[in-house]
């Protein structure tokens, strides 16, 4: 069982793990042993979720998020295949813990009169030092 909030707590069977080669650090033994690991979790058919935490997932899943709802962490960090996979899950918890805090909403406001004041100044202002930049045309010629 993978805690994620006191609340939300996710089956070990939800989760597939695959191991496959990884490149970085290993040398010799990165050609050898298969040590970084992909996880697997479908959050479109994952019961531990409520449905707006789902939504918040997908979205900040991002391109890790498959078109049949399966989020893709690959862990290859670390040498060992263990660390790898500790890792993945630390980062699949941590996803999980973001979607699952609420974001504020934004509350539209308006401009005072003072920083309308000032935005419209300020305009005049360069309007003003643009004019004095051109050429002075007389009414002789």
């Amino acid at each position: 069982m993978l805690r994620i909030t006191h609340k939300i707590r996710i089956h070990e069977k939800e989760l597939e793990e695959h191991f496959v080669r990884a490149s970085g650090p290993g040398g010799q033994n990165v050609n050898k042993v298969a040590t970084a690991v992909q996880l697997r979790f479908d959050v479109e058919n994952s019961p531990s979720l409520p449905p707006k935490i789902r939504q918040r997932l997908k979205y900040l899943a991002g391109k890790r998020l498959t078109t049949e709802g399966i989020l893709i962490i690959v862990g290859r960090r670390y040498r060992t295949q263990e660390r790898n996979r500790e890792d993945a899950r630390q980062r699949l918890v941590a996803l999980i813990r973001q979607a699952a805090v609420k974001s504020k909403p934004r509350i539209p406001t308006k401009p005072t009169r003072a920083a309308k004041k000032r935005r419209l100044a300020s305009k005049t202002k360069r309007g003003k030092d643009k004019k004095l930049r051109r050429r002075i045309h007389s009414q002789d010629e």
